[in-house]
Protein backbone atom coordinates (compact mmCIF):
# COMPACT_ATOMS: atom_id res chain seq x y z
CA UNK A 1 0.00 0.00 0.00
CA UNK A 2 1.39 3.69 -0.94
CA UNK A 3 2.02 5.70 2.07
CA UNK A 4 0.64 9.09 0.88
CA UNK A 5 1.72 12.61 2.20
CA UNK A 6 0.09 15.75 1.36
CA UNK A 7 2.30 18.77 0.37
CA UNK A 8 0.31 21.73 2.04
CA UNK A 9 2.29 24.58 0.32
CA UNK A 10 0.37 23.66 -3.06
CA UNK A 11 -2.78 22.40 -1.61
CA UNK A 12 -5.44 23.92 0.76
CA UNK A 13 -4.45 27.05 -0.44
CA UNK A 14 -7.88 28.58 0.52
CA UNK A 15 -7.33 28.02 3.91
CA UNK A 16 -4.98 29.86 6.51
CA UNK A 17 -1.39 27.77 6.72
CA UNK A 18 -1.78 26.17 10.29
CA UNK A 19 -4.88 25.11 9.59
CA UNK A 20 -3.88 22.86 6.57
CA UNK A 21 -2.72 20.01 8.55
CA UNK A 22 -6.01 19.42 10.28
CA UNK A 23 -7.60 19.83 7.07
CA UNK A 24 -5.62 17.14 5.71
CA UNK A 25 -6.19 14.82 8.58
CA UNK A 26 -9.77 15.96 7.99
CA UNK A 27 -9.63 14.37 4.49
CA UNK A 28 -8.02 11.15 5.59
CA UNK A 29 -4.73 11.80 5.27
CA UNK A 30 -1.88 10.85 8.22
CA UNK A 31 1.41 12.76 6.98
CA UNK A 32 1.83 16.31 5.41
CA UNK A 33 4.96 18.00 4.13
CA UNK A 34 5.39 21.73 3.48
CA UNK A 35 7.62 24.22 1.28
CA UNK A 36 9.48 26.61 3.29
CA UNK A 37 6.38 28.35 5.28
CA UNK A 38 7.97 31.50 5.88
CA UNK A 39 9.49 34.44 4.37
CA UNK A 40 12.62 34.33 6.16
CA UNK A 41 14.81 31.66 6.97
CA UNK A 42 14.87 31.99 10.56
CA UNK A 43 11.14 33.04 11.79
CA UNK A 44 10.09 34.17 15.41
CA UNK A 45 10.10 31.08 18.10
CA UNK A 46 6.05 32.14 18.48
CA UNK A 47 6.04 31.44 14.67
CA UNK A 48 7.64 28.56 14.85
CA UNK A 49 5.64 27.15 17.93
CA UNK A 50 2.61 28.06 16.27
CA UNK A 51 3.77 25.31 13.27
CA UNK A 52 4.37 22.72 15.29
CA UNK A 53 1.66 22.87 17.37
CA UNK A 54 -0.69 23.20 14.28
CA UNK A 55 1.09 19.92 12.92
CA UNK A 56 1.13 17.98 16.28
CA UNK A 57 -2.33 18.77 17.12
CA UNK A 58 -3.69 17.61 13.76
CA UNK A 59 -2.12 14.21 14.60
CA UNK A 60 -0.34 13.90 11.70
CA UNK A 61 3.17 13.36 10.79
CA UNK A 62 5.65 15.71 8.73
CA UNK A 63 7.42 13.40 6.27
CA UNK A 64 9.07 16.71 4.47
CA UNK A 65 10.22 20.17 4.85
CA UNK A 66 12.14 22.96 2.55
CA UNK A 67 15.09 24.94 3.38
CA UNK A 68 14.74 28.55 3.11
CA UNK A 69 14.15 29.20 -1.09
CA UNK A 70 13.69 32.76 -1.32
CA UNK A 71 11.05 34.49 -2.65
CA UNK A 72 9.04 31.69 -4.37
CA UNK A 73 6.27 33.63 -5.61
CA UNK A 74 8.75 36.35 -7.29
CA UNK A 75 10.55 33.56 -9.27
CA UNK A 76 13.48 32.25 -6.60
CA UNK A 77 13.93 28.19 -6.60
CA UNK A 78 16.24 28.06 -3.28
CA UNK A 79 19.61 29.79 -2.22
CA UNK A 80 22.04 27.04 -2.06
CA UNK A 81 23.78 28.52 -4.78
CA UNK A 82 23.37 31.66 -4.62
CA UNK A 83 26.34 33.99 -2.89
CA UNK A 84 24.34 36.68 -1.67
CA UNK A 85 22.72 34.56 0.66
CA UNK A 86 24.52 32.13 1.80
CA UNK A 87 24.34 33.50 5.26
CA UNK A 88 20.96 33.29 5.12
CA UNK A 89 21.34 29.59 4.52
CA UNK A 90 23.57 28.38 6.71
CA UNK A 91 21.19 30.32 9.31
CA UNK A 92 18.10 28.84 8.25
CA UNK A 93 19.78 25.36 8.70
CA UNK A 94 19.49 24.99 12.54
CA UNK A 95 16.26 26.18 12.33
CA UNK A 96 15.27 23.45 9.87
CA UNK A 97 16.92 20.93 11.93
CA UNK A 98 15.14 21.98 15.27
CA UNK A 99 11.62 21.27 13.68
CA UNK A 100 12.83 18.20 12.09
CA UNK A 101 13.60 17.07 15.66
CA UNK A 102 10.19 18.46 16.70
CA UNK A 103 8.23 16.21 14.80
CA UNK A 104 10.09 13.60 13.53
CA UNK A 105 10.82 14.87 9.77
CA UNK A 106 13.44 13.03 8.05
CA UNK A 107 13.55 14.89 4.75
CA UNK A 108 14.69 18.15 3.93
CA UNK A 109 14.60 19.95 0.40
CA UNK A 110 17.25 22.01 -0.58
CA UNK A 111 16.00 24.15 -3.89
CA UNK A 112 19.49 24.60 -6.18
CA UNK A 113 18.96 28.11 -7.07
CA UNK A 114 18.45 30.01 -10.31
CA UNK A 115 21.38 30.99 -12.48
CA UNK A 116 22.22 34.73 -12.03
CA UNK A 117 23.33 37.50 -13.48
CA UNK A 118 27.09 38.73 -13.41
CA UNK A 119 27.97 35.51 -11.11
CA UNK A 120 29.78 32.76 -12.94
CA UNK A 121 28.07 29.05 -13.00
CA UNK A 122 31.06 27.50 -11.39
CA UNK A 123 31.14 29.86 -8.83
CA UNK A 124 27.75 29.09 -7.87
CA UNK A 125 28.34 25.29 -8.16
CA UNK A 126 31.07 25.55 -5.78
CA UNK A 127 29.01 27.35 -3.27
CA UNK A 128 26.20 25.06 -3.57
CA UNK A 129 28.41 22.15 -2.69
CA UNK A 130 29.78 23.73 0.11
CA UNK A 131 26.31 24.60 1.17
CA UNK A 132 25.02 21.17 0.78
CA UNK A 133 27.32 20.08 2.83
CA UNK A 134 26.67 22.00 5.67
CA UNK A 135 22.59 21.27 5.21
CA UNK A 136 23.62 17.52 5.20
CA UNK A 137 25.94 17.93 8.53
CA UNK A 138 23.30 20.11 10.47
CA UNK A 139 20.36 17.64 9.65
CA UNK A 140 19.39 14.37 11.23
CA UNK A 141 17.45 12.85 7.91
CA UNK A 142 18.02 13.10 4.46
CA UNK A 143 18.79 16.40 2.68
CA UNK A 144 17.12 16.29 -0.90
CA UNK A 145 18.29 17.82 -4.65
CA UNK A 146 15.33 18.06 -7.01
CA UNK A 147 15.28 18.65 -10.98
CA UNK A 148 12.51 21.70 -11.26
CA UNK A 149 10.82 22.80 -14.56
CA UNK A 150 8.77 26.18 -15.05
CA UNK A 151 11.71 28.12 -13.81
CA UNK A 152 14.08 29.03 -16.83
CA UNK A 153 17.42 29.58 -15.13
CA UNK A 154 17.07 26.78 -12.78
CA UNK A 155 19.90 24.23 -13.84
CA UNK A 156 18.69 21.59 -12.59
CA UNK A 157 16.49 20.00 -14.96
CA UNK A 158 16.88 16.48 -15.33
CA UNK A 159 17.71 13.65 -12.73
CA UNK A 160 21.17 13.07 -14.62
CA UNK A 161 21.46 16.70 -13.97
CA UNK A 162 20.49 16.04 -9.83
CA UNK A 163 22.60 13.11 -9.49
CA UNK A 164 25.91 14.61 -11.15
CA UNK A 165 25.66 17.30 -7.98
CA UNK A 166 25.14 14.66 -5.87
CA UNK A 167 28.15 12.59 -6.91
CA UNK A 168 30.53 15.39 -6.25
CA UNK A 169 29.91 15.19 -2.73
CA UNK A 170 31.14 12.45 -2.84
CA UNK A 171 31.24 10.26 0.81
CA UNK A 172 27.88 12.33 2.20
CA UNK A 173 25.81 9.76 3.09
CA UNK A 174 22.54 11.67 3.58
CA UNK A 175 21.83 12.82 0.62
CA UNK A 176 19.52 11.78 -1.89
CA UNK A 177 17.68 12.43 -5.47
CA UNK A 178 13.82 13.78 -4.92
CA UNK A 179 11.87 12.43 -8.28
CA UNK A 180 9.38 14.64 -9.06
CA UNK A 181 7.44 13.06 -11.42
CA UNK A 182 5.58 16.19 -12.49
CA UNK A 183 8.97 17.99 -13.08
CA UNK A 184 10.91 15.42 -14.91
CA UNK A 185 8.16 14.18 -17.20
CA UNK A 186 7.67 18.22 -18.38
CA UNK A 187 11.34 18.76 -18.92
CA UNK A 188 11.50 15.78 -21.27
CA UNK A 189 12.95 13.23 -18.92
CA UNK A 190 12.21 9.44 -19.17
CA UNK A 191 10.72 8.82 -16.17
CA UNK A 192 10.52 4.55 -16.52
CA UNK A 193 14.58 5.00 -17.25
CA UNK A 194 15.43 7.55 -14.72
CA UNK A 195 13.66 4.76 -12.08
CA UNK A 196 16.13 2.31 -13.26
CA UNK A 197 18.81 4.44 -13.40
CA UNK A 198 18.69 5.99 -10.48
CA UNK A 199 16.45 3.83 -7.85
CA UNK A 200 19.07 3.63 -5.64
CA UNK A 201 19.45 7.72 -5.58
CA UNK A 202 16.01 8.14 -4.83
CA UNK A 203 14.96 9.43 -1.38
CA UNK A 204 11.53 10.99 -2.04
CA UNK A 205 8.73 10.95 -4.42
CA UNK A 206 6.17 13.97 -5.69
CA UNK A 207 3.70 13.50 -8.30
CA UNK A 208 1.05 15.47 -10.17
CA UNK A 209 -0.63 15.44 -13.51
CA UNK A 210 0.59 16.69 -16.80
CA UNK A 211 -0.05 18.85 -18.21
CA UNK A 212 -1.74 21.41 -16.06
CA UNK A 213 0.38 19.92 -12.89
CA UNK A 214 -3.54 19.05 -11.57
CA UNK A 215 -4.65 15.82 -9.84
CA UNK A 216 -3.63 12.18 -11.05
CA UNK A 217 -6.36 11.50 -13.85
CA UNK A 218 -6.53 15.23 -14.99
CA UNK A 219 -3.83 14.92 -17.22
CA UNK A 220 -1.79 12.55 -19.36
CA UNK A 221 0.92 10.73 -17.45
CA UNK A 222 1.11 6.96 -16.04
CA UNK A 223 1.60 8.04 -12.52
CA UNK A 224 0.21 4.68 -11.03
CA UNK A 225 2.63 2.81 -13.21
CA UNK A 226 5.81 4.84 -12.13
CA UNK A 227 4.64 4.62 -8.55
CA UNK A 228 4.32 0.66 -8.99
CA UNK A 229 7.75 0.97 -11.18
CA UNK A 230 9.36 2.53 -8.34
CA UNK A 231 8.08 0.92 -5.18
CA UNK A 232 9.41 -2.54 -7.22
CA UNK A 233 12.81 -0.86 -7.69
CA UNK A 234 12.94 -0.69 -3.72
CA UNK A 235 11.89 2.80 -2.71
CA UNK A 236 9.23 2.39 0.36
CA UNK A 237 8.87 5.92 0.86
CA UNK A 238 5.97 8.55 1.24
CA UNK A 239 4.44 9.71 -2.01
CA UNK A 240 3.68 13.43 -2.04
CA UNK A 241 0.90 14.67 -3.56
CA UNK A 242 2.08 18.13 -4.90
CA UNK A 243 -0.48 19.41 -7.42
CA UNK A 244 -2.60 22.88 -7.82
CA UNK A 245 -6.19 21.99 -7.57
CA UNK A 246 -9.16 25.06 -7.07
CA UNK A 247 -12.56 24.13 -4.32
CA UNK A 248 -13.31 20.63 -3.32
CA UNK A 249 -12.70 17.27 -4.90
CA UNK A 250 -9.02 17.45 -4.76
CA UNK A 251 -8.59 14.10 -3.41
CA UNK A 252 -11.98 12.06 -5.14
CA UNK A 253 -9.32 9.81 -7.18
CA UNK A 254 -7.58 8.21 -4.18
CA UNK A 255 -10.60 6.33 -2.02
CA UNK A 256 -10.51 7.50 1.44
CA UNK A 257 -9.72 4.53 3.43
CA UNK A 258 -6.26 4.52 0.91
CA UNK A 259 -5.57 7.81 2.05
CA UNK A 260 -3.89 7.19 5.12
CA UNK A 261 -1.29 4.47 3.56
CA UNK A 262 0.13 1.77 5.26
CA UNK A 263 2.38 3.72 8.23
CA UNK A 264 2.29 6.89 9.79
Amino acid sequence: MTNWTVNCSILYTDLPLLERPAAAAADGFAAVEFWWPWPVAVPADRDVDAFVRAVEEAGVRLTGLNFFAGDMPAGDRGVVSWPARARELLDNIPVVAAIGERLGCRAFNALYGNRLDGVEAKEQDELALESLTACARGVEGTVLLEPVSGAPRYPLLTADDAVAVLDRLGEAPNVGLLADFYHLAVNGDDVPAVIRRHAARIAHVQIADAPGRGAPGQGTLPLRQWIDDVRAAGYDGHVSLEYRFEGPGAFDWLPRDQRAGGTT
